[in-house]
């Protein structure tokens, strides 16, 4: 309750005898919840939308190519997809020098998927996701 009032929201809790409980959680329009996976790349957390994410798995370096002005692509499961590096787009260092296998999360959003590459797969949890763009300008690579 303290962590919904935090957030300018309320718990209503009603019960009658016999008929059971009702419990309403309202938060402001600006926030939602939802369920995520969280992966880390270097020494940074991040969530993916549950909803997204197709499966997980870990892959030897030597099965992404390399193409054209250095795109890389992994085929899975008969389907070639672009392999996008975490650590890479949000320029964090990577663990140590050299990694013998990595994560791969294919996630799809439009019809288009995707294999990311990260560190490690931390779990499952819900989060709260409030738009940052009413408070902040547009920040690149984040939504």
């Amino acid at each position: 309750k303290r962590n919904i009032a935090a957030l300018n929201g309320t718990v209503e809790v009603d019960s009658a005898e016999g008929y059971g409980m009702k419990v309403s959680v309202r938060l402001p329009l600006t926030l939602a919840i939802m369920d995520g996976m969280s992966v880390g790349a270097g020494n940074e957390v991040y969530i993916l939308p549950l909803s997204s994410v197709v499966e997980s798995f870990q892959v030897k370096p030597d099965a992404v190519s390399t193409i054209g002005q250095g795109s890389q692509l992994i085929k899975v499961r008969d389907e070639f997809m672009p392999v996008i590096e975490l650590e890479k787009v949000f320029q964090i260092p990577r663990f140590g020098s050299e990694k013998t296998s990595d994560i791969m999360v294919v996630v799809e959003a439009d019809g288009s998927r995707v294999a990311l590459l990260v560190d490690e797969l931390l779990g499952q949890q819900q989060v709260v996701v409030k738009n940052l763009e009413s408070n902040y300008r547009k920040v690149p690579n984040v939504s």
